[in-house]
């Protein structure tokens, strides 16, 4: 075996005889079958691609093929397609001739172009297998390492995992904008699908959003401590997931999963959670608690408490809930205690992980959610009110979000503000939507903030304390 990284392996000495998965017969078909058809070619794209070929000698003549099909017409006949190998070795592109005109001949006579789309997912699925074997001798010998690092490590090998499919099709995924422009169009007079959108909870959020957050986006959530980024981090997933029936997964690196089910319960059946917590909920309270027991019960929220979270790991735990849960959104609670990559310095380590978040979000088409801590500077402020730059190592965190939402409650600062109660959603940006601040009500007393116009049929609190609605 030879360098972790560059796929160059060779197999131990004790098993030269060992070879990876492949279908020469298939391969001959699809070449001999592009030589009588060439417009097989664009056929075939997205089935097979030359690096698929086990035999290189077979890319060689899809190579000879491609180029000649723009001048020749119909088939290509075994003599121009042996000129074309000859002027290619000559140009140092290829190593040598891998068939000379007879050879080509007699493989002109085995083309099936009507199978040619059968053996061509053969050849494909080979390859597959074959990049697979390689993948497996890769984590082998990251296994067998003395020098392993389980984060960096891990990292490269979900990368390389995430390349076995895609191997060999670097530019698959480009399209031409004329082949985009009539849905851009189409999208411009028809409202978003309520079904592809994440409610929040909150009808002016979710109008700003139109219709709530959007697949593939990460949010950050900024306050500093205290305000209740963990309050307004369990009620999107309440939204999402008790209200609107969307897997939800809650990241919590900051308390127990049984304090966020405190949280969950509390506010969801409008109980005082110190009460929940003491276990001093009177009759009224637990018949509240009873009434609510089955929704939360039934709802698809997981919530999960794990020390130490590293990239590679919560990406093979939302990998895994997508394929067995639907999952669609994940919230992380907060980025600061994330387990950082080796870097060197802090803000390249956070610049990272911000990366990395986008990025999962963007693959598996969720709403990431980021609870963030701000510095002090907000502080220092007259009005107290936190903006952008707030975010702690705000550079890498606010280029990568799609949206930031800062929470601000007047109170906090001045317990006497004709405010109390109140909290600010401040969304200081908004990728393609407009930037606002949205005032809905603190309930601290109940573990969550509201909407103002829910307040008329739920007491109000300010410094923890019911007063008059």
């Amino acid at each position: 075996m030879t360098d972790l990284w560059t796929g160059e392996l060779t197999e131990p000495a004790d098993e030269q005889t060992w070879t990876r998965p492949r279908d020469l017969e298939a391969e001959r078909t699809v070449a001999a079958s592009i030589m009588e058809r060439s417009e097989l070619i664009d056929e075939l794209d997205g089935l097979v691609d030359p690096v698929d070929f086990s035999d290189p000698r077979y890319a060689h003549i899809w190579y000879a093929v491609d180029e000649l099909r723009h001048d020749i017409r119909g088939p290509i006949a075994p003599h121009a397609v042996h000129k074309r190998l000859l002027k290619m070795r000559a140009e140092g592109r290829i190593p040598g001739v891998p068939f000379d005109e007879g050879d080509l001949s007699i493989l002109f006579r085995e083309a099936m172009p009507a199978s040619a789309g059968y053996f061509a997912e053969q050849v494909a699925k080979k390859a597959v297998a074959s990049r697979l074997v390689d993948f497996g001798l890769k984590v082998q010998q990251a296994g067998m390492n003395a020098a392993f690092d389980e984060n960096a490590d891990l990292a490269a090998l979900q990368a390389a995992f995430d390349g076995i499919l895609r191997a060999g099709n670097d530019t698959g995924g480009a399209k031409r904008v004329g082949d985009l422009v009539d849905d851009a169009l189409e999208r411009a007079v028809t409202p978003p699908d309520p079904g592809d959108r994440i409610p929040t909870g909150f009808a002016d959020l979710d109008a700003l959003t139109s219709g709530g957050l959007r697949p593939g986006r990460m949010v950050v959530v900024g306050a500093r401590p205290g305000v209740g980024k963990t309050l307004f981090g369990t009620g999107l997933a309440r939204a999402a997931a008790i209200k609107g029936g969307l897997p939800t997964l809650f990241k919590t690196l900051e308390m127990g999963d049984e304090e966020i089910t405190d949280l969950v319960v509390a506010a969801e059946a409008s109980v005082a959670q110190h009460h929940l917590v003491s276990g001093s909920c009177d009759a009224n309270e637990v018949r509240k608690l009873a009434r609510k027991r089955q929704a939360v019960a039934d709802a698809p929220l997981w919530i999960d408490a794990t020390p130490g979270v590293s990239i590679p790991s919560l990406r093979n735990q939302v990998r895994t809930m997508v394929r067995t849960q639907g999952l669609r959104m994940v919230i992380v609670d907060y980025l600061q205690l994330m387990q950082a990559p080796k870097a060197e310095s802090r803000q390249v380590a956070v610049a990272t992980m911000s990366r990395e978040l986008k990025l999962l979000a963007k693959e598996f088409q969720l709403v990431v959610v980021v609870l963030c801590q701000l510095n002090r500077a907000s502080e220092q402020r007259t009005d107290k009110r936190p903006m952008i730059s707030d975010l702690r190592e705000s550079g890498a965190v606010e280029q990568d979000a799609d949206m930031v939402i800062l929470l601000h409650r007047p109170d906090m600062h001045d317990p006497e503000s004709p405010r109390a109660g109140e909290a600010d959603l401040i969304v200081d940006k908004h990728r393609g939507g407009a930037r606002a601040s949205i005032t809905v009500a603190a309930q601290p007393h109940y573990s969550r903030f509201v909407d103002m116009a829910d307040l008329s049929w739920a007491p109000r609190v300010a410094n923890g304390q019911e007063v008059a609605a």
